[in-house]
């Protein structure tokens, strides 16, 4: 029996186990670590180094040998949080970190840390307390700092080496070493210590949540279970309280000292390759960002750059950097995002700066995009000449380490994925064991509207144009701030597709908010994260109708997951005549029920601007509800709480108006587990079907009902 598309997707975690991942280059260049399992359905990643002389890949640490059940690990619960922040969603070894020549690499397996030696080819377990996270090797080699409960420790590079303790606070609310939850989920920061050059100290973060909310997170089909406690700050309550200590491994200690009143957010810290610290500190209105040098004997710290803006500094990664002496940042001048170099615009204005790959004095790699369709790799040298060292159409990412880069090519509708380790003298690949799928997306790209919408459009793969039969018509956007769905990448369509093989014609649309369009597109949503993005789904459809007549707009469905989850419900709530059924996927309802550094970035703070959070809340509207909705949630989820999706529903039955609700018990904020992944689409088909009067594939009367 052939195995069904929504089967082998989830098999399969989206197509992504078996793919080449989480590359590290060395500082010569000639060691190259990723992670890999062994196939295409194999969950376990393997840690992997490449000698980028000779191309020999070697396994250097397997969970398999290590461990007597990888695919039963008893986490810690700071990793399963890591893990959710990050949306992980393999096992076995999922991160690591190595000292500048990657000849130690540490990672954990089931709460214990295990040191890779390149050199001898050895993998040791250390001595550690359990529930050991996120440990990190010091610059030489010769220990490994890592955290344990809510303190950070040290331990021997060795498997009988000592482990002691660097500083550990008393109490229920203090962490020392671990990023908060904004930090993690928003800012992009998935770390809370740094090793300094010199081996000797670290720059570490402590994070107090005492006056941070409670929230709870029920297991309601397990009612012996208590509640999960967790610390969430909503918009317009209490962040997390944090700070930055230098702590010796000699014991002392030395408390830095900034304005924490004023930028209560630590975006960024690091401590290479320059003697001092450098950090970014952000206020709460994230409309000033300030980078400061920290001078470690004393604490001081010394401001060396600031960006401002009316409504919001953007977070990029991968900055504050250094390019020898002069300091590398990402801004927003004029109609783009630039690379900034000591102040100074490095970059022209057709190009918008995604990301730095990585500085050194001789040059800055980083990302950007001239057709925001696609994203291409590029390099500004010493001398201030810009080259693009991606070479063919498509979407990359790249790791750097001396002159060697690895250059990765996400799969294209048109070609498989590749990876590439380039050096001065050869070009080597890194073999990829993931599954094809089963189907091939086809998207049609456009550019349509007044506002040049970039859009994708999907027929089913069977489709007889000559036929002319009318299709009905299913949205699948994202639509929200920071994520791109119409890229020139094979991974976005695959489920679009599929659904599209159904009997719909599937559009795609990246509206105003998204990135990759310049800093006015992105803050086109500043005050209302409602009304832009909804109407630029439905410009983009008007657009392609008269284009594409077999657009059959008397039949329009919309589905979304997240922030796509929000905007369908928003659909079929404020325009039923447009929209005539919705999938809501983990939507944010009201958005006073979300983060801080999230929310009040794009609406201002509740208390200062109560009217934003009323015009974007669908519990207003839920009163006007005149078509079918299902809300769908993971009642563990920690990012966009279950609560949002049955506030929304107990609002809608107050108000008298039919919807379906689907809770999963267990499930996150991510959808891993194989079983409801596959049944999570095949109940969406369903649904839509229903709602629109179709009929499965292979009716005779399939794409015929009125």
């Amino acid at each position: 029996m052939t195995e069904s598309f929504p089967r082998q997707h989830a098999r399969t975690r989206g197509f992504t186990l078996g793919a080449p991942r989480s590359f590290t280059v060395s500082d010569s260049g000639g060691r190259v670590a990723f992670l890999r399992s062994s196939s295409g359905d194999d969950p376990v990643n393997r840690l992997w180094m490449l000698d980028a002389a000779t191309g020999e890949e070697i396994v250097a640490a397997d969970p398999v040998e290590l461990l007597a059940d990888p695919g039963e690990e008893n986490l810690p619960p700071a990793e399963r949080a890591r893990r959710e922040r990050a949306r992980e969603s393999g096992g076995g070894i999922v991160a690591y970190a190595g000292d500048p020549g990657l000849t130690k690499i540490a990672f954990t397996l089931d709460g214990r840390v295990f040191l890779a030696d390149a050199a001898d080819r050895t993998v040791d377990s250390l001595p550690v307390e359990p529930g050991a996270f996120d440990p990190r090797p010091s610059p030489d080699g010769q220990r490994v700092a890592y955290v344990s409960g809510s303190g950070l420790r040290v331990v021997d590079a060795t498997a009988d080496g000592l482990d002691r303790e660097v500083i550990d606070e008393p109490g229920d609310t203090v962490s020392w070493g671990s990023a908060e939850f904004i930090a993690a989920e928003e800012m992009g920061r998935s770390r809370g210590f740094w090793w300094s050059p010199d081996s000797q100290r670290l720059l570490v973060a402590r994070v107090d949540t005492a006056e941070v909310p409670t929230w709870h997170i029920p297991s309601p089909a397990e009612p012996s279970a208590a509640p999960v406690p967790m610390a969430y700050p909503a918009t317009g309550t209490v962040n997390a309280d944090v700070s930055l200590a230098v702590l010796g491994l000699d014991g002392s200690r030395v408390d830095l000292e900034w304005d924490r009143d004023a930028f209560e957010y630590l975006a960024r810290a690091s401590w290479a390759p320059r003697p001092n610290p450098i950090i970014a500190v952000q206020s709460r209105d994230q409309r000033t960002m300030v980078i400061l040098e920290v001078h470690p004997d004393t604490g001081a710290t010394t401001e060396i750059a600031r960006q401002t803006d009316e409504h919001w500094v953007e977070l990029v990664p991968g900055t504050p950097a250094w390019m020898g002496d002069r300091l590398v940042t990402i801004e927003d001048r004029g109609s783009a995002r630039h690379l900034v170099i000591d102040g100074v615009e490095a970059t022209p204005d057709n190009l918008q700066v995604r990301s730095v790959v990585a500085a050194d004095e001789h040059r800055v790699v980083f990302t950007a995009s001239e057709d925001p369709t696609e994203v291409h790799v590029w390099q500004l040298d010493g001398e201030g000449e810009l080259k693009q060292l991606s070479d063919q159409l498509g979407v990359y990412s790249a790791a750097t380490g001396g002159e060697t880069v690895v250059m990765a090519r996400a799969a294209g509708t048109d070609r498989e994925a590749a990876v590439e380790v380039i050096t001065p003298t050869e070009r080597i690949p890194i073999t990829s064991s993931a599954v094809t799928p089963s189907l091939t997306p086809a998207p049609r790209f456009f550019v349509v509207g007044s506002r040049d919408l970039r859009t994708a459009v999907l027929y089913p793969s069977d489709d007889d144009e000559s036929e002319g039969r009318p299709l009905p018509v299913l949205l699948d956007p994202y639509g929200g701030p920071h994520a791109q769905r119409v890229l020139k990448a094979r991974s976005p369509f695959l489920v679009s597709q599929w659904f599209a093989n159904q009997g719909f014609a599937v559009v795609i649309t990246d509206g105003r908010g998204t990135p990759a369009r310049g800093p006015a597109w992105e803050r086109a949503v500043a005050g209302d994260l409602a009304h832009p993005v909804l109407e630029d789904q439905i410009d983009a459809l008007d657009a392609l109708a008269q284009s594409h007549p077999r657009l059959d707009l008397s039949r329009v469905a919309v589905r979304g997951w997240s922030f796509g989850g929000y905007l369908a419900a928003l659909a079929v709530l404020a325009r039923p005549d447009r929209f005539h059924a919705a999938v809501a996927g983990a939507p944010v309802t009201d958005w006073r029920l979300y983060d801080t550094h999230y929310t009040e970035r794009y609406l201002g703070h509740p208390d200062h601007s109560p009217e934003a959070y009323t015009r974007t809340s669908l519990l207003e509207l839920a009163g006007d509800l005149t078509r079918p909705l299902l809300l769908i949630c993971g009642l563990a989820d920690d990012n966009v709480f279950a609560a949002h999706t049955l506030q929304l529903s107990q609002t809608l039955f107050e108000a008298g108006r039919p919807h379906q609700v689907l809770p999963l018990p267990g499930v996150t904020h991510m959808t891993p587990q194989e079983q409801v992944a596959e049944n999570l689409l095949l109940l969406q088909r369903a649904f839509l079907f229903d709602s629109l009067g179709l009929h499965p594939p292979g009716n005779p009367k399939h794409r015929s009902a009125d």
